[in-house]
């Protein structure tokens, strides 16, 4: 039987290049836009998505400090 695992405790969040904002997602389809609209960030501790052009935000995600098996 297969496993699955899974990271826990990661922060699921970026910041806009363009007005600043540090958005972050906490939880499944908690989707977030900032301020001005040029990038956004969903999936919480479920997975990572982002919205908006590359260059137009900065990565803050960082990686689970646990693993969970299912």
């Amino acid at each position: 039987m297969d496993q699955e695992i899974k990271p826990v405790n990661f922060k699921n969040a970026i910041q806009c290049n363009i007005c600043g904002d540090v958005i972050e997602s906490k939880h499944r389809h908690d989707f977030k836009w900032c301020s001005c609209g040029s990038c956004a960030v969903d999936g919480g501790t479920n997975y990572l998505r982002r919205i908006g052009n590359l260059n137009d935000y900065t990565e803050l995600s960082t990686p689970g400090d646990e693993l969970l098996q299912d």
